[in-house]
């Protein structure tokens, strides 16, 4: 397997990719542009502002439509190519942006900050279900990837700030627990990250320009290295599951590939878990 570039240099910071079939398959976020990003069947991106200066993560809505992150909460709209509506902020500090997201299986979408200024643990991790919003971990320092397994037991997160990917118990309720250490980022950021079925981890490596495939037992079962050290996210799928895409961003090295997708077939996955929708 081998992953080849997909699209042009599209993206400043390229985020959150996401294949849902409600708005034909590929959409990911520009994340500091406030833009969200489609990949049409014939190969041409296309941009939906959506009123803010962020736009940290997209998901799909059970209802139809999407949920976006915007810079101090979410937005929410009706289709999927509709302009979105700002709910209420959660929060007023704004030296806080809203960063990067993941959804249970019964629904609950848990969204977490980051300080514009990096001060450790100077963000939150909220899980948000209607009109509930709880506050799950006060203090984070850049909330990345969150993804659950398919039976909805464990969790897996990157609070890049700490350079390691963290797993933890889930119960009935959504909540989170026993936080332990999964796997160190060995020098890299631990970015955006997927889950498939089998339990494997899909995980961004920032800084290192890498995508690294973790089996539950946290053992490396892959590594595919892109040619830009700015590797922000991957996701799974595609009509069978087995499309993996991968994000990048320009931030911090505008390098050839910078701002782009990539794309491989995976051959040791199993299909990904269900998307869940908001």
């Amino acid at each position: 397997m081998s992953l080849e570039q997909i699209t042009d240099e599209v993206a400043f910071h390229g985020e959150g990719p996401v294949w849902h079939e409600s708005w034909g398959g590929l959409r990911w976020v520009d994340m500091l542009a406030g833009a969200l990003l489609t990949l049409g069947s014939d190969g041409a991106v296309s941009r939906l502002e959506v009123g803010s200066r962020i736009a940290a993560f997209v998901r799909p809505r059970t209802s139809g439509g999407y949920v976006v992150g915007v810079e101090r909460g979410i937005a929410l709209s009706d289709s999927p190519f509709g302009i979105p509506v700002h709910s209420e902020p959660l929060w007023s500090d704004p030296n806080v942006r809203m960063n990067e997201c993941g959804i249970d299986p019964q629904g609950r979408l848990y969204a977490g900050g980051m300080p514009y200024d990096k001060t450790p643990g100077g963000a939150k991790l909220f899980r948000i279900a209607g009109q509930q919003i709880d506050v799950i971990e006060e203090h984070v320092t850049t909330s990345n990837g969150i993804e659950f397994t398919a039976d909805g037991l464990l969790a897996y997160y990157n609070d890049t700030g700490t350079k390691q990917t963290d797993v933890y118990d889930v119960d009935a309720a959504g909540n989170l627990s026993n936080r332990r250490l999964f796997h160190k980022g060995d020098g890299g950021s631990p970015d955006g990250l997927a889950v498939d079925s089998e339990g494997n981890v899909w995980c961004a490596i920032n800084r290192l320009g890498l995508v690294r495939l973790y089996s539950p037992q946290a053992e490396i079962l892959g590594q595919w290295k892109l040619p830009c050290p700015g590797v922000t996210a991957v996701t799974l799928g595609g009509a069978d599951g087995k499309d993996v895409f991968v994000t990048t961003s320009k931030e911090n090295a505008d390098v050839a590939g910078s701002g782009a997708v990539f794309h491989m077939r995976a051959e040791v996955a199993g299909q990904p878990t269900k998307l869940y929708a908001y």
